[in-house]
């Protein structure tokens, strides 16, 4: 009788947090010929794919949605035993902010991924605008967070660098309006003063008809063909075109940050798991 192999789910699981073969195989330290010769072999025995490779990256199939939350718990609980058996955990409690849009759920699955390592230290995590998180640091409200910035910080952890482009819908080119409509956020914070401030600069007419307090909210009316809107250039580009006629670029970076109190082991782990993941 076949049976599955637990790093063969491994595989699986980093090719899926990772959205694509490459980024998949640098989570776990193999080559990318090395992943997909196990991605294969996992196939064999499942009798499916699991996975539909397309030009952005793969996404699973029916068979791999049904692996999927199986595989997660099957590895989550491995972790889980071998931590309590080899004795020594962290133990702890630890408050972290991450941002309320697209980078949720790679941060997500990193934090699911320590706390079934270390099932004894108490994870509190904060869910909200990243405008909020330098306070919160500096009060002590949160001991690391991870945002978005314009400028990082001379101990601020750089964990991807990205650019803002102003974005329309893929379908709904709103640049041959005399007054451009945007969205923006409804609260005071970089990156809203940094789509005003651009197109002032630029001299370009605009008007607000559609505020979020979100990026996810933002980027649902941008597609909708509502509005224009500052976006990623990362954003999917069967979903969003870059707006002809107003080629202005920003530059933005996600950042880990730790407040200046926040010091130990139970930290130290959970910001080297953040960078080892990022890393890769």
């Amino acid at each position: 009788m076949t049976h599955i192999n637990s790093d063969h789910l491994r595989t699986f699981l980093a090719i899926h947090d990772a959205g694509s073969v490459t980024g998949g195989a640098g989570r776990i330290g193999r080559s990318q010929s090395a992943a997909s010769l196990q991605i294969r072999q996992l196939e064999d025995v499942i009798g499916q794919p699991l996975f539909r490779r397309h030009g952005r990256g793969v996404s699973l199939t029916p068979a791999g949605e049904k692996l999927h939350p199986v595989a997660r718990h099957v590895i989550q609980s491995l972790d889980t035993t071998l931590s309590e058996l080899r004795g020594g955990g962290l133990k702890g409690k630890l408050r972290i902010g991450m941002p309320d849009d697209h980078d949720r759920s790679d941060l997500a699955n990193i934090i699911s991924s320590f706390a079934a390592l270390h099932p004894d230290v108490e994870l509190e995590v904060h869910c909200a605008l990243g405008s909020e998180f330098a306070a919160a640091l500096r009060s002590g409200a949160l001991d690391l967070a991870v945002y978005e910035v314009p400028e990082p910080g001379k101990d601020d952890i750089i964990l991807r660098q990205d650019h803002l482009v102003w974005m329309c819908g893929r379908d709904h080119d709103v640049s041959t309006s005399d007054i451009l409509p945007i969205a923006v956020f409804d609260h005071d914070c970089w990156w809203r003063d940094l789509a005003l401030s651009g197109l002032d600069d630029a001299g370009r007419r605009y008007q607000i008809v559609f505020t979020s307090e979100s990026a996810t909210g933002v980027r649902a009316a941008v597609q909708a063909g509502i509005a224009a809107g500052l976006l990623s250039v990362s954003e999917d580009p069967e979903a969003f075109h870059p707006l002809e006629g107003l080629r202005i670029r920003h530059a933005t970076y996600l950042v880990l940050q730790t407040a200046s109190g926040a010091r130990g082991p139970v930290c130290e782990a959970m910001c080297e798991a953040i960078r080892d993941a990022f890393a890769t």
